[in-house]
């Protein structure tokens, strides 16, 4: 059954909002404002399907790409671009206002760049046979499947086709078959995961589609398929060897924008470690002008990291070290030569490790966060601990998402 519903405000999570009592009802693709005709949706009493807007905003804006509300990637293209970094900023703002954190939330920086520079897509066969390769459906495991991306860094041009072809090859059956692409300096790096065994005959069946396709490397879980060379990426003055299915930032913007923050945030350490480093976006920046300690979990992250460290001229030492900081969270006696901590945990935040942060005597810590949410959790646990927050700053990597990355400067 049909009903109507006017929007208060946009949630969160990309939802618009729509008060009605004590409760909310959330109804995705509206805005604030607007008088929308909706239907419930299944298993979700909080939430609404759209059928059509009766009343749009003024602010409203015609999407512009044509999976628009079926893929599940984007979830705000229909609103005007000055009112969505407004909202977006104040996700921040309202995050650490609930939390009771009072400090200096500053302009959004757009990370958005030439977009986005490496994708899973994920590959399943229906039950009528027909494979589908693209992006997750919203709300829905569901696959739609995608010809194109207009968010998409022109370096991953071809990175669609390429996973279309392996799919067709690797005739995923039941399980799930993810693709990870990434657009490194010399070319497109791929990573297939849920494949199961590979047979010679597929394997060369896969190396073909891999020259055919021109990529730089064809890994399986990891293992090495087919190579025309090592991919790299650069990092400041040092090249980056990547290990199979390295974690890098979305955007190179967004890193180049991160990055920036965190080298000025501790411009006067000469002494820095660096907790949850990856491949070192920041940790071979800040070498250029201080000793810097870096730790990650990811052995082959770790293992990049050094070597690229060692062989890039006007670089003082850097040390990498693979250690599970959630397992094994630097100690206060272990952070007493620091003169500044950065630490870049996964969304789910750091608290071990914050924890001993907020009982040492660093000077300056420098928190890098993808989730407002656990980020503030952790800054409470600075603040308790006698650190001072000195200001955020929200970084707009995920363009029309409501995700957003900041970065924090602490003292004592």
């Amino acid at each position: 059954m049909a009903e109507r519903l006017v929007i208060d405000h946009v949630g969160h999570r990309g939802d618009g909002v729509c008060i009605t009592g004590s409760e909310s009802v959330f109804v995705p693709y509206t805005l604030g404002g607007e008088t929308v005709e909706v239907e419930r949706d299944n298993g979700h009493p909080d939430r609404r399907q759209l059928m059509r807007v009766e009343q749009p905003s003024p602010e409203r804006i015609e999407p512009f790409c044509r999976y628009f509300r079926a893929c599940g990637g984007c979830a705000i293209q229909h609103w005007q671009m000055e009112a969505y970094r407004t909202w977006k900023r104040a996700i921040v703002v309202d995050t650490l206002e609930q939390a009771g954190i009072a400090c200096e939330v500053a302009p959004l920086v757009d990370g958005h760049g030439a977009g986005r520079r490496r994708i899973t897509v994920h590959a399943r066969r229906r039950n009528d046979g027909e494979l589908h390769t693209g992006f997750a459906a919203a709300g829905s495991h569901a696959i739609v499947a995608i010809a194109d991306c207009p968010i998409l860094d022109p370096g991953l041009r071809g990175a669609l086709d390429v996973a279309r072809a392996l799919a067709e090859a690797l005739k995923p059956a039941g399980k799930p078959l993810d693709i990870q692409v990434t657009a490194a300096s010399n070319g497109l790096d791929v990573d297939v995961r849920g494949s199961g065994p590979l047979t010679p005959t597929l394997i060369a069946t896969l190396s073909n589609i891999a020259l055919r396709h021109g990529l730089v490397r064809l890994t399986r879980h990891g293992e090495l398929v087919w190579m025309r060379a090592p991919p790299t990426i650069e990092i400041g003055a040092a090249r980056v060897t990547l290990p199979p299915g390295a974690f890098l930032q979305a955007t190179v913007a967004g890193e180049h924008a991160l990055a920036a923050l965190v080298a000025e945030y501790c411009k006067r350490a000469r002494h820095i470690a660096d907790l949850f480093c990856g491949v070192g976006p920041f940790a071979l920046r800040l070498a250029t002008k201080a000793r810097v300690s870096a730790c990650d979990s990811d052995a082959g992250a770790i293992a990049a990291l050094q070597k690229a460290s060692t062989s890039a001229s006007r670089m003082k030492p850097v040390k990498a070290e693979a250690r599970d900081l959630f397992r094994r969270p630097l100690m206060p006696q272990e952070l007493r030569d620091y003169d500044a901590v950065v630490f870049d945990p996964p969304r789910q935040g750091a608290p071990a490790q914050v924890r001993q942060l907020a009982a040492s005597n660093v000077p300056v810590v420098i928190a890098v966060s993808c989730n407002a949410a656990t980020f503030a959790r952790d800054a409470q646990m600075l603040i308790n601990g006698g650190y001072k927050i000195e200001g955020v700053t929200p970084i707009d990597q995920f363009r029309h998402t409501p995700h957003v990355e900041l970065v924090a400067r602490f003292s004592r």
